[in-house]
């Protein structure tokens, strides 16, 4: 765990309970990855990713502006939006989002690295897919990246 002290979030009434920012993240299909980049400006990307007790796991080839970026600097943040929503007869949209900071790294085990690619393409891959097949091809090119989550908010926003 981190010794930062994150803030707290401003417009508390919109916080979101613990409980429910975990189910967002655990059933959420996309998020934004963000890094510290090039030059100390900001990079995001929008990525898969998988959530498993506490840990993001990401999927990325072994080269490229976001590793350099993790290889650099630890410190990252994941956001991710939930479907919006809109109630009968209403034009706007109520939406649920959830900002994590924390820690990323590259997994340097191969049995986990492995092991996490498998767990992404269980979510990700269509049914019937052959993922052994694409493991055996794609496999050895892939990273995977594991971010501790530090602190996490989520929010509700009701736009009108």
């Amino acid at each position: 765990m981190s010794d930062m002290t994150f803030r707290p979030m401003r417009r508390f009434r919109q916080q979101l309970p613990d409980e429910e920012s975990l189910s967002i993240l655990e059933t959420g299909y996309r998020g934004f990855l963000s890094v510290i980049g090039d030059g100390g400006y900001p990079y995001t990307v929008p990525i898969n990713y998988v959530y498993d007790a506490g840990t993001l796991y990401f999927h990325c080839a072994r080269e490229g502006h976001k590793l350099d970026a993790v290889r650099a600097c630890d410190k990252a943040c994941f956001t991710v939006i939930d479907t919006p929503e809109k109630e009968p007869g209403d034009w706007w949209y109520h939406v649920r989002s959830v900002i994590c900071f924390g820690r990323i790294r590259i997994i340097g085990d191969d049995a986990e690295r492995v092991s996490r690619l498998r767990q992404l393409g269980s979510k990700y891959f269509p049914e019937g897919y052959d993922m052994e097949a694409d493991m055996l091809k794609n496999g050895p090119r892939a990273e995977v990246l594991a971010f501790t989550v530090e602190h996490m908010t989520g929010k509700q926003v009701r736009e009108k």
